[in-house]
């Protein structure tokens, strides 16, 4: 799976180091781009999936390699990627997000400015979540690059971030620090920060991510990927449609209620040398690979925001771009219809189908338990190819190559894999993290009731 545009990379050989992988998007990307990369992921299921992929894995937990084996990772990596956990830098709650972001710019201001690890990690023991810490391992493992013999002390070149839109005024705190400050061995980046939405890259779900793209200095100046699709708004498609996304399902819906027509100004308004948004329907209506296609028309009822009032559930055709996909997506209900009087409820969406919104290619070895949070935890892979694209300056992905199915590896690959990832080639073994420890810790800071919690990963 290669991408028909010309290399035109700001490297020569650019290799990507992903922290926090999940079950691949980055690094399928990655794939699409022809750049070889290397994922660090804790979670045992998610490794199960990257294995299936044939992605060089490390399972391991991210904090662990830094201390105690950043030496044994390849000294050509010249990118540094990934997107932290986000739960603890929720807006929502007792001012537990503003507390945590003010508390993790002190801690990037005292490790550009050269204090010692082990001080910086007895301060952090007494954080009540200790997740809110992995937001600084991207820098973490920047300043510990410098002071690596294996890598003659060489930086990386190219940092890219990105996480949800909470997390965008962390993002600035990164680029002020970076810009002005430096590592404290001085090497200094130019960065850019900003929220942008996936639909307008050819992903077909709404979804926002606040990203960070930094270049060292002495490389050109970095800029956000340009949209190569139309932005989606659900309030204006309904208003030109006459459709109803807030209509009372505890019935089943009708086609007047959740089909309503499309606007004919869709495609015609505005930003006229930009393609469309994508739709479920564009996806997923034809077969591909062993997806065998899905029947349109079809509506699809989600469980966000309803409070267990299903009047309140938010619902789409497959005519518009999905919800956001997270660790829900197996709950959302498809109905199809029969015809202007006549709805059924369908099979929800296969493990293959939710990828698929997630533009991971058609018939992704997912794999391992807990399957719908991998997928929804995932960065989808047509926007993490616009993110490398535009932090290598190479052109724009074409989405066709991440359109053909994927090819698993191999039994011999994956065990080849799993030997250098986990020790040996069918199981763990003591170096991986142990599974009672990926279970985050409850939290003592609970949110305020009617307040909206930040989406998922």
């Amino acid at each position: 799976m290669t991408s028909t545009a010309p290399h035109q990379s700001i490297l020569d050989k650019p290799f990507v180091l992903d922290l926090f992988a999940g079950p691949g998007g980055l690094d399928v990307a990655g794939h699409a781009l022809d750049i070889p990369s290397l994922g660090i992921e804790w979670d045992k299921s998610a490794c199960l999936t990257r294995y299936a992929a044939g992605l060089e894995t490390l399972h391991a937990d991210v904090s662990a390699v830094r201390r105690d084996s950043f030496e044994s990772l390849p000294p050509e990596i010249n990118v540094l990627a990934g997107g932290p956990p986000c739960q603890t830098y929720s807006v929502a709650g007792h001012g537990a997000g503003r507390k945590n972001l003010e508390k993790v710019k002190g801690y990037i201001e005292r490790l550009t400015a050269g204090e010692s690890d082990e001080a910086i990690d007895e301060d952090l023991k007494t954080l009540s979540d200790p997740r809110t810490a992995l937001v600084l391992e991207p820098l973490r493992y920047a300043i510990q690059a410098t002071r690596s013999p294996n890598r003659e002390n060489r930086p990386y070149d190219v940092i890219v971030l990105e996480q949800v839109p909470a997390v965008e005024e962390l993002w600035h705190h990164y680029a002020k620090v970076l810009h002005e400050t430096g590592l404290p061995d001085g090497t200094k980046y130019k960065v850019v920060v900003g929220v942008l939405n996936t639909e307008t890259y050819g992903v077909p779900q709404k979804r926002s991510r606040a990203v960070l793209i930094a270049r060292r200095e002495g490389l050109d100046a970095p800029s956000l990927p340009m949209p190569t699709h139309r932005s989606y708004d659900a309030k204006e498609w309904n208003r030109k449609a006459g459709g109803d996304e807030t209509a009372d399902l505890a019935r089943q819906p009708t086609l007047d209620e959740g089909m309503a027509p499309e606007p004919a100004e869709r495609r015609e308004t505005v930003d006229e040398d930009l393609q469309p948004w994508r739709s479920m329907g564009d996806v997923l209506a034809d077969p591909v690979g062993t997806h065998p296609g899905r029947a349109t028309p079809f509506l699809v009822r989600s469980n966000y925001g309803s409070s267990g009032v299903p009047g309140r559930r938010g619902v789409r055709s497959d005519r518009q771009p999905a919800f956001t996909v997270t660790g829900r997506i197996s709950r959302f209900v498809v109905f199809h219809h029969l015809n202007a009087d006549t709805v059924y409820e369908g099979p929800r969406f296969s493990m293959n189908e939710a990828g698929m919104l997630q533009s991971f290619p058609p018939d992704y070895p997912w794999s391992g338990k807990a399957q719908a949070q991998q997928v929804g935890n995932a960065v989808p892979p047509l926007f993490g190819a616009h993110l490398l694209s535009a932090a290598l300056g190479l052109p724009a992905p074409d989405l066709k190559v991440l359109r053909e199915p994927w090819q698993p590896a191999t039994e011999e690959k994956r065990a080849k894999l799993r030997s250098h990832g986990c020790g040996a080639p069918d199981d763990c073994t003591a170096q991986c993290p142990r599974s009672e420890d990926q279970v985050p810790p409850p939290s003592s800071e609970r949110p305020r009731k009617g307040k909206k919690k930040e989406q998922a990963d």
